[in-house]
Protein backbone atom coordinates (compact mmCIF):
# COMPACT_ATOMS: atom_id res chain seq x y z
CA UNK A 1 0.00 0.00 0.00
CA UNK A 2 0.98 3.65 -0.37
CA UNK A 3 0.53 5.39 2.97
CA UNK A 4 0.90 9.12 2.54
CA UNK A 5 2.51 11.07 5.35
CA UNK A 6 0.33 13.64 7.07
CA UNK A 7 2.00 16.75 5.71
CA UNK A 8 1.84 18.52 9.09
CA UNK A 9 5.42 19.76 8.66
CA UNK A 10 6.03 19.43 4.90
CA UNK A 11 4.89 17.92 1.60
CA UNK A 12 3.18 14.50 1.93
CA UNK A 13 5.15 11.51 0.62
CA UNK A 14 3.90 8.01 -0.21
CA UNK A 15 5.46 5.47 2.16
CA UNK A 16 5.58 2.03 0.51
CA UNK A 17 4.35 -0.47 3.09
CA UNK A 18 4.28 -4.18 2.30
CA UNK A 19 1.85 -6.81 3.55
CA UNK A 20 4.73 -8.03 5.74
CA UNK A 21 5.24 -4.55 7.24
CA UNK A 22 1.58 -4.23 8.22
CA UNK A 23 1.16 -7.78 9.48
CA UNK A 24 4.36 -7.59 11.53
CA UNK A 25 3.17 -4.39 13.19
CA UNK A 26 -0.21 -5.91 14.10
CA UNK A 27 1.54 -8.88 15.73
CA UNK A 28 4.06 -6.58 17.48
CA UNK A 29 1.31 -4.37 18.91
CA UNK A 30 -0.81 -7.27 20.15
CA UNK A 31 2.24 -8.98 21.68
CA UNK A 32 2.99 -5.81 23.66
CA UNK A 33 -0.58 -5.31 24.92
CA UNK A 34 -1.65 -6.41 28.37
CA UNK A 35 -3.35 -9.83 27.85
CA UNK A 36 -6.10 -8.67 30.21
CA UNK A 37 -6.99 -6.05 27.58
CA UNK A 38 -7.56 -8.45 24.67
CA UNK A 39 -10.46 -10.91 24.46
CA UNK A 40 -10.77 -12.12 20.88
CA UNK A 41 -14.27 -11.72 19.49
CA UNK A 42 -15.42 -9.59 22.43
CA UNK A 43 -13.58 -6.28 21.97
CA UNK A 44 -15.35 -3.07 20.96
CA UNK A 45 -13.25 -0.34 19.34
CA UNK A 46 -14.40 3.28 19.21
CA UNK A 47 -12.90 4.71 16.01
CA UNK A 48 -12.77 8.49 15.63
CA UNK A 49 -9.60 8.53 13.51
CA UNK A 50 -10.14 8.08 9.74
CA UNK A 51 -8.96 4.75 8.38
CA UNK A 52 -6.81 6.49 5.76
CA UNK A 53 -4.51 7.58 8.57
CA UNK A 54 -1.93 4.92 9.44
CA UNK A 55 -2.79 5.12 13.16
CA UNK A 56 -6.38 3.98 12.56
CA UNK A 57 -5.46 1.73 9.65
CA UNK A 58 -3.19 -0.49 11.75
CA UNK A 59 -4.22 -0.01 15.37
CA UNK A 60 -7.99 0.04 14.73
CA UNK A 61 -8.85 -1.64 11.44
CA UNK A 62 -6.11 -4.25 10.97
CA UNK A 63 -5.63 -5.10 14.64
CA UNK A 64 -9.40 -5.07 15.14
CA UNK A 65 -9.89 -7.47 12.24
CA UNK A 66 -7.17 -9.77 13.57
CA UNK A 67 -8.87 -10.16 16.97
CA UNK A 68 -12.47 -9.90 15.73
CA UNK A 69 -13.35 -6.56 17.35
CA UNK A 70 -16.60 -4.70 16.79
CA UNK A 71 -15.67 -1.28 15.41
CA UNK A 72 -17.90 1.71 16.15
CA UNK A 73 -16.97 4.18 13.42
CA UNK A 74 -17.37 7.95 13.55
CA UNK A 75 -16.51 9.43 10.13
CA UNK A 76 -16.21 12.85 11.77
CA UNK A 77 -15.29 13.65 15.35
CA UNK A 78 -18.21 15.30 17.14
CA UNK A 79 -17.92 15.27 20.95
CA UNK A 80 -21.65 14.76 21.67
CA UNK A 81 -21.92 11.87 19.20
CA UNK A 82 -18.76 10.22 20.55
CA UNK A 83 -19.98 10.48 24.14
CA UNK A 84 -23.33 9.01 23.11
CA UNK A 85 -21.51 6.06 21.49
CA UNK A 86 -19.49 5.46 24.64
CA UNK A 87 -22.68 5.37 26.70
CA UNK A 88 -24.48 3.09 24.22
CA UNK A 89 -21.77 0.65 23.07
CA UNK A 90 -19.44 0.58 26.11
CA UNK A 91 -16.23 0.39 24.03
CA UNK A 92 -13.28 -1.46 25.48
CA UNK A 93 -10.65 0.48 23.50
CA UNK A 94 -10.58 4.14 22.49
CA UNK A 95 -7.51 5.37 20.55
CA UNK A 96 -7.38 9.02 19.48
CA UNK A 97 -5.12 12.03 19.05
CA UNK A 98 -4.37 14.46 21.92
CA UNK A 99 -6.78 17.15 20.70
CA UNK A 100 -9.69 14.70 21.03
CA UNK A 101 -8.88 14.06 24.70
CA UNK A 102 -8.45 17.81 25.29
CA UNK A 103 -11.86 18.38 23.70
CA UNK A 104 -13.54 15.75 25.87
CA UNK A 105 -11.95 17.10 29.04
CA UNK A 106 -13.52 20.46 28.25
CA UNK A 107 -16.98 18.99 27.62
CA UNK A 108 -19.39 19.95 30.43
CA UNK A 109 -20.99 16.46 30.52
CA UNK A 110 -17.90 14.28 30.09
CA UNK A 111 -18.51 12.46 33.38
CA UNK A 112 -22.07 11.40 32.48
CA UNK A 113 -21.28 8.84 29.78
CA UNK A 114 -19.29 6.04 31.41
CA UNK A 115 -15.77 6.84 30.24
CA UNK A 116 -14.48 5.27 33.43
CA UNK A 117 -15.68 1.89 32.09
CA UNK A 118 -13.48 2.02 28.97
CA UNK A 119 -10.70 -0.49 29.50
CA UNK A 120 -7.99 1.31 27.52
CA UNK A 121 -7.45 4.82 26.22
CA UNK A 122 -4.51 5.50 23.92
CA UNK A 123 -3.11 8.80 22.66
CA UNK A 124 -1.05 8.90 19.49
CA UNK A 125 -0.39 10.86 16.31
CA UNK A 126 1.28 13.73 18.18
CA UNK A 127 2.92 14.27 21.59
CA UNK A 128 0.38 14.56 24.40
CA UNK A 129 1.26 17.20 27.02
CA UNK A 130 1.85 15.74 30.49
CA UNK A 131 -0.71 18.20 31.87
CA UNK A 132 -3.38 16.61 29.64
CA UNK A 133 -2.37 13.06 30.69
CA UNK A 134 -2.54 13.99 34.36
CA UNK A 135 -5.82 15.87 34.04
CA UNK A 136 -7.37 12.96 32.13
CA UNK A 137 -6.44 10.48 34.83
CA UNK A 138 -7.60 12.80 37.62
CA UNK A 139 -10.92 13.49 35.88
CA UNK A 140 -11.78 10.14 34.27
CA UNK A 141 -10.00 7.83 36.68
CA UNK A 142 -8.44 5.74 33.90
CA UNK A 143 -4.87 5.83 32.55
CA UNK A 144 -4.27 7.49 29.20
CA UNK A 145 -1.53 5.49 27.50
CA UNK A 146 0.74 7.05 24.91
CA UNK A 147 2.56 5.58 21.94
CA UNK A 148 4.75 6.63 19.07
CA UNK A 149 4.99 5.74 15.42
CA UNK A 150 5.09 7.08 11.89
CA UNK A 151 3.55 6.36 8.50
CA UNK A 152 6.94 4.97 7.52
CA UNK A 153 6.88 2.39 10.33
CA UNK A 154 3.36 0.96 9.83
CA UNK A 155 3.16 2.87 12.38
CA UNK A 156 3.89 1.59 15.91
CA UNK A 157 7.48 1.57 17.20
CA UNK A 158 6.97 2.46 20.91
CA UNK A 159 4.18 2.41 23.43
CA UNK A 160 3.58 2.72 27.16
CA UNK A 161 4.20 -0.58 28.99
CA UNK A 162 0.96 -1.76 30.56
CA UNK A 163 2.52 -4.31 32.93
CA UNK A 164 5.27 -2.09 34.31
CA UNK A 165 5.67 1.28 35.96
CA UNK A 166 4.89 4.15 33.63
CA UNK A 167 7.11 7.11 32.79
CA UNK A 168 4.59 9.92 32.40
CA UNK A 169 5.29 11.94 29.28
CA UNK A 170 7.50 9.30 27.67
CA UNK A 171 6.52 7.27 24.59
CA UNK A 172 7.41 4.12 26.50
CA UNK A 173 9.57 1.30 25.20
CA UNK A 174 10.08 -0.22 21.73
CA UNK A 175 7.59 -2.93 20.78
CA UNK A 176 9.00 -6.47 20.26
CA UNK A 177 11.56 -6.98 17.48
CA UNK A 178 12.16 -3.22 17.19
CA UNK A 179 15.54 -1.60 17.75
CA UNK A 180 16.21 2.10 18.15
CA UNK A 181 19.16 4.40 18.48
CA UNK A 182 19.60 8.14 18.88
CA UNK A 183 22.13 9.86 16.60
CA UNK A 184 23.50 13.37 16.20
CA UNK A 185 21.12 15.79 14.50
CA UNK A 186 23.70 17.31 12.12
CA UNK A 187 24.92 14.22 10.24
CA UNK A 188 23.13 11.24 11.74
CA UNK A 189 26.30 9.18 11.97
CA UNK A 190 27.28 9.42 15.64
CA UNK A 191 25.27 7.59 18.29
CA UNK A 192 24.42 9.79 21.25
CA UNK A 193 24.88 8.72 24.89
CA UNK A 194 21.98 8.13 27.26
CA UNK A 195 20.24 11.34 28.28
CA UNK A 196 21.44 13.40 25.30
CA UNK A 197 18.97 14.57 22.65
CA UNK A 198 19.33 13.45 19.06
CA UNK A 199 17.43 12.06 16.08
CA UNK A 200 15.52 8.82 16.70
CA UNK A 201 16.33 5.97 14.30
CA UNK A 202 14.29 2.77 13.99
CA UNK A 203 15.11 -0.69 12.65
CA UNK A 204 12.57 -3.51 12.47
CA UNK A 205 10.17 -5.49 10.27
CA UNK A 206 7.64 -2.62 10.24
CA UNK A 207 9.98 -0.14 8.47
CA UNK A 208 8.82 0.87 4.98
CA UNK A 209 10.52 -0.03 1.70
CA UNK A 210 10.95 3.61 0.73
CA UNK A 211 9.02 6.60 -0.64
CA UNK A 212 7.05 6.14 -3.86
CA UNK A 213 9.01 7.61 -6.81
CA UNK A 214 11.34 9.54 -4.45
CA UNK A 215 14.69 7.70 -4.51
CA UNK A 216 16.67 10.63 -3.10
CA UNK A 217 14.27 11.11 -0.19
CA UNK A 218 14.31 7.36 0.43
CA UNK A 219 18.12 7.25 0.49
CA UNK A 220 18.21 10.19 2.90
CA UNK A 221 16.04 8.51 5.54
CA UNK A 222 16.85 4.80 4.99
CA UNK A 223 20.53 4.24 5.72
CA UNK A 224 22.53 1.05 6.17
CA UNK A 225 24.99 0.70 9.05
CA UNK A 226 28.38 -1.07 8.90
CA UNK A 227 26.63 -4.44 9.26
CA UNK A 228 24.23 -3.72 6.41
CA UNK A 229 21.23 -3.23 8.68
CA UNK A 230 18.73 -0.60 7.50
CA UNK A 231 17.81 2.21 9.87
CA UNK A 232 14.98 4.67 9.33
CA UNK A 233 15.92 8.22 10.38
CA UNK A 234 12.63 9.58 11.69
CA UNK A 235 13.28 13.32 11.78
CA UNK A 236 12.08 13.34 15.39
CA UNK A 237 14.36 14.50 18.18
CA UNK A 238 14.24 12.46 21.34
CA UNK A 239 16.04 11.44 24.52
CA UNK A 240 16.43 7.91 25.92
CA UNK A 241 16.98 7.34 29.63
CA UNK A 242 19.04 4.62 31.31
CA UNK A 243 16.05 2.24 31.42
CA UNK A 244 15.31 2.56 27.71
CA UNK A 245 12.28 4.85 28.00
CA UNK A 246 12.26 7.54 25.31
CA UNK A 247 10.77 11.01 25.24
CA UNK A 248 10.04 12.96 22.05
CA UNK A 249 11.43 16.45 22.21
CA UNK A 250 10.42 17.79 18.80
CA UNK A 251 10.38 17.36 15.05
CA UNK A 252 13.65 18.57 13.53
CA UNK A 253 11.69 20.88 11.23
CA UNK A 254 9.79 22.41 14.16
CA UNK A 255 12.85 23.26 16.26
CA UNK A 256 13.41 26.98 16.90
CA UNK A 257 16.89 28.46 17.30
CA UNK A 258 17.11 31.63 19.41
CA UNK A 259 20.55 33.22 19.75
CA UNK A 260 22.08 29.84 18.90
CA UNK A 261 20.06 28.00 21.57
CA UNK A 262 17.63 25.23 20.66
CA UNK A 263 14.03 25.81 21.71
CA UNK A 264 11.73 22.80 21.51
CA UNK A 265 8.12 23.97 20.97
CA UNK A 266 6.77 21.00 22.94
CA UNK A 267 8.45 22.33 26.10
CA UNK A 268 6.83 25.75 25.69
CA UNK A 269 3.50 24.17 24.79
CA UNK A 270 3.54 22.10 27.98
CA UNK A 271 3.76 25.31 29.99
CA UNK A 272 0.97 26.91 27.95
CA UNK A 273 -1.29 23.89 28.48
CA UNK A 274 -0.83 24.26 32.23
CA UNK A 275 -2.49 27.70 32.08
CA UNK A 276 -6.09 27.30 33.26
CA UNK A 277 -7.53 29.23 30.29
CA UNK A 278 -5.68 27.50 27.44
CA UNK A 279 -7.48 24.82 25.41
CA UNK A 280 -5.08 24.47 22.42
CA UNK A 281 -1.51 25.67 21.97
CA UNK A 282 1.09 25.60 19.20
CA UNK A 283 4.49 27.28 19.13
CA UNK A 284 6.42 28.33 16.02
CA UNK A 285 9.57 30.28 15.24
CA UNK A 286 9.43 33.79 13.78
CA UNK A 287 12.45 35.17 11.85
CA UNK A 288 14.28 37.91 13.73
CA UNK A 289 17.22 39.95 12.47
CA UNK A 290 18.91 40.08 15.87
CA UNK A 291 18.06 36.76 17.55
CA UNK A 292 17.78 34.63 14.40
CA UNK A 293 14.33 33.52 15.52
CA UNK A 294 11.94 34.33 18.34
CA UNK A 295 9.15 32.24 19.84
CA UNK A 296 5.52 32.84 18.92
CA UNK A 297 2.60 31.11 20.63
CA UNK A 298 -0.75 30.52 18.93
CA UNK A 299 -3.47 29.64 21.42
CA UNK A 300 -7.20 29.03 21.71
CA UNK A 301 -9.05 29.40 24.98
CA UNK A 302 -11.44 27.11 26.82
CA UNK A 303 -15.13 28.11 26.59
CA UNK A 304 -15.77 31.14 28.76
CA UNK A 305 -12.08 31.63 29.60
CA UNK A 306 -9.78 34.44 28.54
CA UNK A 307 -6.42 36.10 29.14
CA UNK A 308 -4.41 38.83 27.50
CA UNK A 309 -1.22 38.15 25.53
CA UNK A 310 0.78 39.93 28.23
CA UNK A 311 -0.74 37.69 30.91
CA UNK A 312 0.17 34.58 28.89
CA UNK A 313 3.75 35.80 28.45
CA UNK A 314 4.05 36.61 32.15
CA UNK A 315 2.76 33.12 32.99
CA UNK A 316 5.42 31.56 30.75
CA UNK A 317 8.16 33.56 32.44
CA UNK A 318 7.47 31.77 35.71
CA UNK A 319 8.52 28.41 34.20
CA UNK A 320 10.78 29.08 31.23
CA UNK A 321 14.25 30.47 30.63
CA UNK A 322 14.06 33.92 29.03
CA UNK A 323 14.98 32.89 25.47
CA UNK A 324 12.22 30.24 25.49
CA UNK A 325 9.48 32.68 26.51
CA UNK A 326 7.12 33.68 23.65
CA UNK A 327 7.69 37.19 22.39
CA UNK A 328 4.32 37.19 20.65
CA UNK A 329 1.01 35.53 21.45
CA UNK A 330 -1.73 35.16 18.85
CA UNK A 331 -5.18 34.40 20.24
CA UNK A 332 -7.40 32.45 17.87
CA UNK A 333 -10.80 30.77 17.97
CA UNK A 334 -9.13 27.49 17.06
CA UNK A 335 -5.95 26.15 15.44
CA UNK A 336 -5.63 24.63 11.95
CA UNK A 337 -6.12 20.86 12.12
CA UNK A 338 -5.60 17.92 9.82
CA UNK A 339 -8.45 15.47 9.16
CA UNK A 340 -7.09 13.40 12.03
CA UNK A 341 -7.05 16.30 14.49
CA UNK A 342 -3.32 17.04 14.50
CA UNK A 343 -2.29 20.69 14.66
CA UNK A 344 -0.89 21.83 11.29
CA UNK A 345 2.30 23.67 12.15
CA UNK A 346 3.03 24.00 8.44
CA UNK A 347 -0.10 26.15 8.00
CA UNK A 348 0.82 28.34 10.97
CA UNK A 349 4.32 28.88 9.56
CA UNK A 350 2.94 29.62 6.08
CA UNK A 351 0.51 32.15 7.53
CA UNK A 352 3.31 33.78 9.49
CA UNK A 353 5.53 33.93 6.38
CA UNK A 354 2.69 35.47 4.33
CA UNK A 355 2.06 38.06 7.05
CA UNK A 356 5.76 38.91 7.18
CA UNK A 357 5.96 39.26 3.41
CA UNK A 358 2.96 41.63 3.30
CA UNK A 359 4.46 43.81 6.05
CA UNK A 360 7.78 44.08 4.23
Amino acid sequence: MLQYTGGTTGTPKGAMLSHGNIFANVVQTIAWTNPMYIHSGEERYLVVIPYFHIYAFSVCMMMGLWIGALQVIHPKYEPDAVLASIKRFRPTYFPAVPTVFVSLLNHPKVLEHGLDLVRQFNSGGAPCPVEVLEQWERTIGRPLYEGYGLSETSPVTHTTPQLARRRMGSIGLPVPDTDMKIVDVEHGTREMPVGVAGEICISGPQVMKGYWHKPEESARVLRADADGRIWFHTGDIGIMDADGFSTIVQRKKDMIIVDGFNVYPSEVESVLYSHPAVRLAAVIGVPDTYHGETVKACIAFKPGASATPDEIIAFCRTSLTDYKVPRAVEIRDTLPMSAVGKILYRVLRDEQAAAGASQS
